[in-house]
C-alpha cells in the first residue's frame, strides 16, 4: 500500500491537500519538522506543499532524515519555468489534477526515485573502481622499481598477495603505496 506523507506549510491553502487525501487512501499530513521526523519512517514518499522559495530547504530536511521519493504539490500562481540545479524532485503535482493523475504521478515519482538511486549506486561503484585502479597502477610502478619486474609480473604479485591476505587488490595496492610513501616520503 502506498503511504505518502504531506508536509503542509503553514499559511498555504489546505484545499489541494484535501483533494490529495481523497485520491490517496493512506495520506498523513504533517505541519512541522518534528511531526515529519516522527512520521517519515512509515511513509513511502513525501509530498511537499510549500512555497517555491522554501522548496530547497524542505527537500534538504527530508533527505537528511531519509532518502525517499519527494514530490512537490505546486500551488504557485506561476509555475517556475526551470527549477534550480541541485533539486532532487521526483515529480510535481498540481491542484487541478484528477485522482487518477495523482496516482500515476506518485507511481512515476517512485520510479524516478528508484532509477536515480540505482544511478547513484552505480556511480559510487565506478568511482570506487577508479580509485582502486589508481592505487593498483601506483603499486605496480613501485613494485617494478623495487623488485625490477615487469608490469604484468607486478600485477600478478598484487593479485596473489590479495588472495593470500583475503583482501581486495585495491587494499593491498594502497598499503604498498602508503608504506612506500612513508619510507621514501
Amino acid at each position: 500500500m502506498y503511504k505518502p506523507l504531506v508536509w503542509l506549510e503553514e499559511g498555504l491553502d489546505p484545499a489541494p491537500v484535501n483533494k490529495l487525501a481523497q485520491a490517496c487512501a493512506a495520506l498523513t499530513c504533517v505541519r512541522s519538522e518534528n511531526e515529519l521526523k516522527s512520521s517519515v519512517a512509515s511513509a513511502s514518499a513525501v509530498i511537499l506543499h510549500v512555497s517555491y522559495s522554501k522548496l530547497r530547504d524542505r527537500q534538504i530536511t527530508v533527505i537528511g532524515l531519509r532518502r525517499m521519493p519527494i514530490l512537490w504539490l505546486c500551488a504557485e500562481p506561476r509555475t517556475p519555468m526551470e527549477l534550480e540545479s541541485g533539486y532532487s524532485l521526483d515529480g510535481i503535482l498540481y491542484p487541478s489534477m484528477t485522482g487518477r493523475e495523482i496516482e500515476w504521478a506518485l507511481k512515476w515519482g517512485t520510479r524516478a526515485f528508484q532509477e536515480r538511486r540505482r544511478w547513484l549506486e552505480e556511480k559510487e561503484q565506478l568511482l570506487q573502481r577508479l580509485e582502486e585502479r589508481k592505487w593498483v597502477d601506483q603499486a605496480k610502478g613501485i613494485l617494478c622499481e623495487i623488485k625490477g619486474i615487469s608490469e604484468s609480473e607486478a600485477y600478478d604479485f598484487l593479485r596473489k598477495q590479495a588472495m593470500n591476505e583475503r583482501k581486495r587488490i585495491g587494499e593491498v595496492a594502497a598499503s604498498i603505496v602508503k608504506v612506500y610513501q612513508l619510507i621514501h616520503g
